[in-house]
């Protein structure tokens, strides 16, 4: 009998997206290896993770529902419903990336804190039994521009203090970078700003006991960096018995915008328009990420669901060259009528072309 994905996560087959969520999140927690050392805790941990990558994909879902595990993994038969539809699906098998992809870190009972203006801060921890809506200061690839996990391209800032070894040397005996998501709006990616990171990290005393110790971290944000680019800060981090201090890297993320949307350097706006205006014209006006309104002006053009407006130079800037800018691509939603009189489709039927 094949494994029974909703069993394991403790809901029943109508669950919503957000239950499923909600039910991994909590036996993710509870199941970590880093805390639960109880015996069969890694495979609960495991299992745990085998069934929310199935549960929280529809195509995977929806072909595990009507064939189970095993028209999952190809062996449905393909007569009547058309086949499993599956791919050939299979865990990856590594339990602490689907971790890291929901939660953002790897690392899941470490804290740290984001001082913000007038030196406020935000704590971001994991707790024992936390049960919470994600938050996306924490949250990985799952929720990035086009989905995937590993889409972003990366470039690595390394600082450490008082000398240390060449990127990308490994010490002997020293644990995982612990990585943090470091969600930053568009409007500081356009000009750059400064970060000062609070995090609390393990450290072994000499006499080989070990205290909690908070550090604050600075990260100059230059202006046009990509998401995906990677700040580390050498031995930084918690401190095994006999180990080097982990390092603690910040993975620049885009935090969401209501109105705009990253492409590389340029940035898309979608401007709603009625059928109406897409069709006899209209002049509209497009915000910027300074603040300011440039005038569009479509008197002259039909405009189509396919059609983009480049304004040059309104963009971000770009990474290795700060002084020139991407642009700004205007794209069109068409708001189409729900309903006509017969009046109304009498007159387009004359008048519009075939």
């Amino acid at each position: 009998m094949g494994k029974d994905y909703y069993k394991t996560l403790g809901i029943t087959k109508g669950a919503s997206d957000d239950e499923i969520k909600k039910a991994y999140r909590k036996l993710a927690l509870k199941y970590h290896p880093d805390k639960n050392k109880s015996a069969g805790a890694e495979e609960k941990f495991k299992e745990v993770a085998e069934a929310y990558e199935v549960l929280s994909d529809a195509k995977k879902r929806e072909v595990y529902d009507k064939f189970g595990e095993e028209g999952l993994k190809g062996g449905a038969p393909s007569g009547g419903g058309g086949g499993s539809g599956g791919g050939n699906y299979s865990f990856h098998g590594d339990p602490k990336a689907t971790f890291a992809q929901f939660f953002g870190s790897a690392s899941p009972f470490a804290t740290f804190f984001e001082f913000g203006p007038g030196g406020n801060s935000r704590a971001f921890a994991f707790g024992d039994d936390m049960d919470m809506e994600d938050p996306f200061e924490l949250r990985m690839a799952g929720q990035r521009p086009g989905g995937g996990s590993g889409a972003f391209r990366s470039h690595s800032f390394n600082f450490a203090p008082g000398g240390g070894r060449m990127p990308g040397q490994k010490d002997q005996g020293q644990d995982p970078p612990i990585e943090h998501d470091l969600y930053v709006n568009l409007e500081d990616i356009g000009k750059g700003c400064v970060k000062k990171m609070k995090i609390s990290r393990r450290v072994v005393q000499p006499d080989g006991t070990t205290k909690k110790e908070d550090k604050v971290l600075t990260i100059n944000v230059k202006p046009g960096w990509k998401a995906g680019t990677k700040i580390t800060f050498q031995k930084e981090g918690d401190q095994g018995r006999g180990k080097v201090p982990a390092d603690v890297v910040f993975i620049i993320r885009d935090k969401p915008h209501p109105l705009f949307r990253r492409e590389g350097s340029d940035i898309r706006y979608t401007c709603k328009l009625s059928l109406k205006q897409a069709l006899c014209g209209t002049i509209v006006e497009v915000p910027t990420l300074c603040g300011e309104k440039i005038t569009l002006n479509l008197t002259r053009d039909v405009v189509k669901p396919n059609m983009v407006k480049r304004i040059q130079g309104q963009g971000l800037p770009f990474p290795k060259e700060p002084s020139r800018k991407g642009d700004l691509l205007v794209s069109f939603d068409i708001k189409f009528p729900d309903t006509l009189t017969q009046s109304v489709k009498d007159i387009l039927y004359d008048t519009l072309p075939n």
